[in-house]
């Protein structure tokens, strides 16, 4: 059985920003804090390190508020509706809040999305094309949102996808496991020590 070409491979982490993750960023300032997603940074420290090791990519997506005149953002009255206490400065483009968290250190490739599809409107599909990249180990938050249309893009663009299990969370354990579940049909679901697994197996 031969094995990945790694090279043409890329870690894609969604989301992980200090605003939606760090206690003071935008989120955690209005106690939606969850343990699950900050479980997630930990686990996922390694395989930043292993994925580059085996000449894998490392590449960030980052949910992002577009600032108007006078620097208010442009949120959209389904997200304002939802998440009301998004201000001026939350999720602003080379901001502290918009930075993925330290912990994971710097992407190879940094990309911004401002829905849920890393995808859409974005040049995302541009530098993956650019950089050779044909398979994707998805990761980050949240598994029902970005992931899963990030995901769903990716399969409609023939990418080969790996969704990490354990790399990915929601605000809801439940609603985690039903959006694993609901990928499986385009995806492959694996978990971070497989896949560590099978770079010790690269020859």
């Amino acid at each position: 059985m031969s094995m990945p070409d790694w090279t043409t491979t890329a870690l894609l982490l969604c989301d992980l920003q200090n605003d939606f993750i760090h206690p003071a960023g935008a989120y955690g300032r209005a106690g939606l804090g969850n343990a699950d997603i900050a479980a997630v940074v930990p686990r996922l420290a390694p395989l930043v390190g292993a994925v580059r090791d085996v000449g894998g990519w490392v590449v960030s997506t980052h949910f992002t508020l577009v600032p108007g005149r006078g620097g208010a953002p442009f949120i959209s009255p389904h997200l304002r509706k939802l998440r009301p206490f998004l201000a001026t400065g939350d999720f602003l483009p080379g901001g502290w809040g918009h930075a993925m968290v330290d912990e994971l250190g710097r992407a190879d490739m940094a990309v911004e999305k401002v829905n849920f599809s890393a995808f859409y409107m974005s040049r995302l599909e541009w530098v993956l094309a650019r950089a050779g990249i044909r398979r994707l180990l998805v990761a980050g938050i949240v598994t029902n949102g970005g992931v899963a249309s990030t995901v769903r893009d990716a399969h409609v663009r023939e990418f080969e996808i790996t969704v990490l299990e354990d790399g990915c969370a929601a605000f809801d354990r439940k609603v985690h496991d039903t959006a694993i579940a609901a990928l499986r049909p385009v995806a492959t679901i694996s978990t971070i020590d497989e896949t560590m697994a099978g770079f010790a197996g690269r020859g």
